[in-house]
């Protein structure tokens, strides 16, 4: 009789350890997880790109305000920078890129577009002036480089898309050999005047 009253007391023992061991698991606090940091705004960041900017760190603004587009995909500002900043430093090509990022969140914006036609312009230009030194402006690019010279012409109203330079100060008339004939142009000042005016074949 005493041993099955032990037996039991151990039982009711064991029994109370085991409910106090669970009451005590359901009472440990969750772990604490660590703070996720805040977003700054769009405007601190656009600001220390600006700063940096501003301190002729050009690439690193450039980095600091791709940070701030992928942060805010929405806003078109970033874009707006890093595109007058490719734009001022000659990279045409970068900057009608970035350019066009601006119009895809917002087709209207005035100097997004100015920026891609005066950039787009000044590609024309340089590889307008190569293909006339090189004598390949000709056929079907002939025809469409004059349409396009055509429509410039008509959206600026200007007759003609590049004014004539300025004639040089006259000198001392040089004897020639012939008179009224005009001396042929030398190959300088052909590639000179090419240079100068690369759509003054497409008038």
């Amino acid at each position: 009789m005493k041993t099955v009253f032990a037996l039991g007391q151990v039982g009711r023992f064991a029994s109370a350890a085991i409910c106090v061991a669970a009451l005590s698991a359901c009472t440990t606090t969750a772990p604490v997880t660590p703070a996720v940091a805040a977003k700054p705004s769009l405007q601190s960041m656009l600001s220390q790109a600006s700063t940096a900017s501003g301190a002729g760190q050009k690439e690193q603004a450039v980095t600091l305000w791709k940070q701030a587009a992928v942060a805010y995909p929405a806003d078109k500002s970033p874009w707006l920078s890093i595109a007058q900043t490719r734009y001022e430093a000659g990279q045409y090509g970068d900057a009608i890129v970035n350019a066009q990022e601006v119009l895809v969140r917002d087709p209207n914006d005035t100097l997004a577009n100015s920026i891609i036609a005066i950039s787009g312009l000044r590609l024309s230009t340089r590889s307008l002036a190569d293909l006339s030194r090189q004598n390949n402006l000709s056929g079907s690019l002939r025809t469409e480089s004059q349409d396009l010279a055509k429509l410039l012409r008509e959206s600026l109203g200007e007759t003609v898309l590049v004014p004539p330079a300025q004639p040089p100060v006259q000198q001392a008339a040089t004897p020639t050999r012939g008179k009224g004939k005009k001396a042929p142009a030398t190959r300088k000042q052909q590639e000179d005047d090419a240079s100068a005016n690369p759509f003054g074949a497409l008038k």
